[in-house]
């Protein structure tokens, strides 16, 4: 498992990503549980100002991604296979912050919960998350 990753290192493997891109920060990495924020800006919405769907579900993959990664053996890694999506209000500013929990973490799969809170810790969208887990190809 990467039970050792620390939230500086999960920052730093985010560096020349979408996550960096959007202006992701992990701020909570521990089994099970993950958070993070993102800022509202130019980066992540739509014309009309309001926070893009896209970007709320980018933030709800990375996180639980990061997530299945902490979980996962050296010999695998997770990928995204199913997301599942209710947004329920549209922040104009400031920031949100992701909240994923794990729901089932099987061998071949990890489904997880996330939450998206905007500043005022109004609840933005709820996403569950399926990420395959599948071994590293031996070169």
């Amino acid at each position: 498992m990467n039970k050792n990753l620390t939230i500086d290192q999960c920052n730093e493997l985010c560096k020349g990503t979408l996550m960096e891109h959007l202006g992701m920060k992990i701020t909570v990495v521990e089994e099970g549980r993950v958070e993070a924020t993102m800022p509202i800006d130019k980066r992540t919405v739509q014309p009309v100002g309001i926070l893009h769907g896209g970007a709320t579900i980018a933030l709800a993959e990375s996180v639980a991604g990061v997530g299945s990664y902490y979980l996962c053996t050296p010999e695998a890694h997770a990928v995204g296979m199913q997301l599942s999506v209710n947004h329920i209000s549209s922040p104009r500013k400031g920031e949100v912050k992701a909240v994923a929990v794990i729901l089932h973490q099987g061998k071949k799969s990890h489904i997880w919960q996330v939450e998206v809170f905007a500043a005022d810790n109004k609840l933005v969208s709820v996403i569950t998350v399926t990420n395959m887990i599948i071994k590293k190809k031996v070169s």
